[in-house]
């Protein structure tokens, strides 16, 4: 193999990596806290509806829950639902579900 193609073949890999490094990343976004913070003020009774993912601070996908002490939590992401169930705990002050 000569010393050009080998030079290719690792310049392919390293990009392939950067590539499938930027896919993974792109998968949640967490919001700064001034996105948070320039959310209109919900009333109480909207409050009980979870629209923030409790892991990453990003709009939930409705699709992606889990259930826990007998309420659903949801997520933005299937990294967000794993990282909480590792620990949900963690997370339930996030939660408007579980404040009384």
């Amino acid at each position: 193999m000569s010393h050009t193609s080998k030079k290719s073949k690792a310049a392919i890999a390293a990009a392939a990596v950067v590539v499938i490094g930027l896919i993974l990343l792109t998968g949640c976004k967490k919001k700064s806290e001034t996105d948070i913070s320039a959310a209109p003020q919900q009333t109480p009774a909207a409050q009980i509806e979870q629209t923030i993912c409790p892991v990453m601070a990003a709009p939930i996908n409705k699709d992606l829950y889990t259930e826990y002490k007998g309420e659903k939590v949801y997520f933005c992401c299937p990294g967000c639902k794993q990282e909480f169930e590792k620990d949900p705990e963690k997370y339930i002050a996030k939660l408007p579900q579980f404040k009384q």
